[in-house]
């Protein structure tokens, strides 16, 4: 049996027992609804942005909804889902979704990947997911399991490579609803049980045939992974002063932004940093807002 036949059946069918009610993945969920979904789950796990998502959709149901309001509420809205840059790249998206489609989100994969913000995975995502189209779809998660069952390596490479795009493409059913469901279902495979800290190797329903798990499970040997580190990073300060102004119903004083860090060196490298990259906008000197 090929590695394909030996993963498809058992992954599809723990997948139609085991995935989680999440409503991006309802039947009644818009495309729109996956865009969203989509933007905020990046590097962001389920449960952070199931509330956010939630009070999204319903403030803005469709991508116009969106486009009518300030970049800057997008931002408010983002709350501590954290890379809020994110929300600057879906506001516009929402914006050339109602200026290039009618306000409908594409299902053609090169207008989605000519949209703002939107990448190779998340065109990916949202062609498979909302319109059940066929695409290898590579998150961390669908690359950790290939990493692991297919090439017997604990952890992928740091970065997508092309022998990764091969096994995605060669591993893709050929039918469109079938390649759809196993994309995520492997990515679901991924974030629940062959996870990259503890793997539930035998909750997995393909251990027999996982290449890592044959090879007992060697330590990853590649280079080093790199690290999440958040407190007393740029990062940080660049959330509190975000937090301060999300609060304020207007703008905000120099002075109050000064009292979130102390270190003013680096409390104005986040807030020049800030405004580089259009979160915050200087409306008079010593005086900032969210951008509109």
């Amino acid at each position: 049996m090929d590695t394909a036949h030996a993963l498809h059946r058992p992954i599809l069918a723990w997948y139609s027992v085991a995935a989680r009610s999440l409503p991006w993945r309802e039947a009644g969920a818009t495309p729109w609804g996956v865009m969203v979904s989509e933007f905020m789950l990046q590097q962001t796990p389920v449960k952070r942005v199931l509330p956010v998502y939630e009070e999204w959709i319903r403030r803005w149901p469709t991508p116009e909804a969106l486009a009518e309001e300030p970049a800057g509420e997008a931002v408010r809205a983002w709350g501590r889902l954290g890379y809020p840059r994110r929300a600057l790249r879906l506001h516009g998206a929402a914006v050339a979704i109602t200026e290039r489609h009618g306000g409908e989100v594409p299902e053609d994969h090169a207008a989605l990947l000519a949209l703002p913000g939107v990448g190779e995975y998340t065109a990916a995502a949202v062609a498979s997911f909302a319109f059940r189209q066929r695409h290898a779809v590579l998150d961390t998660n669908v690359r950790r399991v290939f990493a692991r069952a297919v090439s017997g390596q604990e952890y992928p490479a740091n970065a997508t490579t092309a022998a990764e795009r091969r096994t995605a493409a060669a591993l893709l059913p050929e039918l469109p609803e079938t390649a759809a469901t196993w994309a995520v279902a492997v990515m679901e495979l991924g974030a629940l049980v062959c996870t990259a800290r503890s793997p539930e190797c035998g909750a997995c329903p393909v251990q027999r045939s996982c290449a890592w798990r044959l090879a007992g499970s060697p330590p990853y040997e590649g280079p080093a992974r790199r690290g999440q580190s958040y407190e007393g990073t740029d990062r940080q300060v660049r959330g509190k002063l975000l937090a301060v102004l999300r609060d304020a119903p207007d703008s905000v004083a120099q002075a109050t932004l000064d009292a979130v860090w102390p270190d003013g060196v680096q409390r104005a490298r986040a807030l020049d940093g800030l405004v580089a990259d259009g979160l915050v906008e200087p409306v008079a000197p010593g005086v900032y807002r969210l951008p509109r």
